[in-house]
């Protein structure tokens, strides 16, 4: 029979054991475009650039080095079953030129003016990855898509 220090350490070497053990990493779950809603998030998706629009290039000299510049483009992107509009920030915005394809991981639902847009904002990440098989259904836009805020009376 096994004494109470020999149990203690049993479980003292295992809970170290599993403690060294790295959890595994989640294969990611790949939306699609026309399955995104106003107000979600957490997205990752792989989609082609249609094409880009610079909307902000502004430079500021008070500030320090990496918050100089502020660049903010405008991107129609889209898969097999739509597009939607990216706004692309900083960095970003060399990653997103026509006819690449990216993986947006961990994107975002903003609305702007009552229409969707799509963001990567710092906790999220774009990536350029090798060209896409498939052909972009551009006559599914979800930004064109207006939304009304409606506030449910309660009873």
């Amino acid at each position: 029979m096994a004494t109470q220090a020999q149990i203690e350490q049993q479980e003292s070497s295992n809970a170290s054991a599993s403690a060294s053990a790295k959890p595994g990493l989640r294969k990611p779950v790949f939306t699609k475009v026309d399955q995104l809603k106003p107000g979600t998030g957490g997205h990752t998706l792989t989609v082609t650039v249609l094409n880009f629009n610079t909307v902000l290039q502004k430079d500021r000299r008070s500030v320090s080095q990496h918050l100089r510049q502020t660049r903010i483009a405008e991107c129609l992107i889209g898969d097999e079953t739509g597009t939607i509009v990216f706004t692309a920030r900083n960095d970003q915005v060399d990653l997103m030129k026509a006819g690449t394809t990216v993986i947006l991981r961990n994107a975002k639902i903003d609305m702007f003016k009552g229409s969707m847009r799509l963001a990567v904002d710092k906790w999220g990440r774009v990536e350029v990855t090798e060209p896409a098989e498939f052909a972009v259904k551009e006559d599914n836009n979800l930004s064109l898509v207006e939304y009304e805020l409606v506030n449910v009376a309660e009873e």
